[in-house]
């Protein structure tokens, strides 16, 4: 029976990433059953070494000579001509899924062709980290993987419990240990609103205070979206699920912000889904950060916000 052939995916990744090429090793996310996400009920599907290797000297032939081989996806030489050689992201929900020694193998490849490169990212599942041993993530720190994106979502054991996450709070801390003892730059994202009306205030400070423990680099607050197909999605248009309401995120925006501990952490909410963009150093601009949120919080101004129709995942 002849195997099927690796379905390419999508192109999602964090704004950060914009100027990077997309290479996929995995389709898909291990942990398929979050009930918020668009990845939910997913299979996830590995990429044949080979074919990612191929797709490397392909790259390699088009920027160093202007080679393009019939037989290699279009979207390749869309991505590599628009590349500046800097940068790789791999694909997709958890490349850190695949295995240990192929990885390697796609890195010392990605090194040998493109000496040149800054760095190579990847989002990363708590749990798949914690199968990662802090040499064998050295290793690959030393191969340019120098920068991961977790999603924390919430500090609430009960709310990871609810929405399926697979991790608890605990094992969180312990993956973004484990990361920086590596030397790799840990960036996590939560999600306002995940713990819905009732859950409010337990989600925000309980956000607050996990997140300050896992002591990020980076953080980026997304604002919840119903995603059609999804079990959260379901359970709001049955009335299980109860929204807050836009000024109610600004709120939790603000206990988080408020709350949060860290040696220095760059902290955003500019992502699409945000109805209001802040950003800045924390410790360093926090006083900044809640005088803008309280500003808006106080005139409660419609017009502050982001409408609904332009946010998006």
């Amino acid at each position: 029976m002849e195997k099927a052939r690796f379905k390419r995916p999508d192109i999602i990744r964090p704004p950060s990433e914009w100027r990077s090429y997309y290479l996929p090793l995995t389709r898909g996310c291990s942990n398929h059953s979050c009930t918020f996400c668009n990845y939910y009920g997913q299979k996830l599907s590995l990429r044949d070494l080979e074919d990612a290797l191929k797709e490397i000297d392909a790259l390699y032939m088009f920027k160093k000579y202007g080679i393009v081989f019939s037989e290699i996806d279009s979207i390749v030489y869309y991505l590599a001509s628009e590349w500046d050689g800097k940068r790789i992201f791999l694909q997709d929900g958890d490349a850190l899924v695949y295995p240990y020694d192929r990885l390697v193998k796609v890195l010392e490849y990605l090194n040998e062709k493109f000496p040149e490169l800054e760095r190579i990212g990847a989002y990363a599942t708590p749990q798949d980290i914690l199968r990662r041993s802090v040499e064998e993530l050295r290793r690959l720190k030393e191969l340019k993987l120098s920068i991961l994106y977790v999603g924390l979502e919430s500090g609430s054991d009960e709310i990871l419990r609810e929405v399926k996450k697979g991790v608890t709070s605990s094992q969180m801390i312990e993956a973004a240990k484990r990361v920086k003892e590596a030397g790799i730059t840990l960036s996590v994202t939560l999600i306002l609103g995940l713990g819905g009306v009732e859950k409010s205030e337990e989600h925000a400070y309980k956000t607050a205070e996990v997140l300050s423990q896992m002591d990020p680099e980076y953080a980026g607050a997304l604002t919840l979206l119903f995603v059609p197909g999804t079990p959260l999605y379901r359970d709001w248009k049955e009335g299980r699920f109860k929204p807050i309401d836009p000024f109610r995120s600004l709120e939790e925006l603000k206990i988080i912000v408020e709350n949060s501990n860290f040696t220095n952490c760059f902290f955003s909410s500019m992502h699409a889904s945000n109805y209001v963009a802040i950003r800045g150093f924390l410790p360093k601009d926090k006083e900044k950060m809640l005088k803008q949120l309280d500003n808006i919080l106080r005139q409660k101004d419609t017009s502050f916000l982001r409408p609904e129709f332009l946010r998006a995942l």
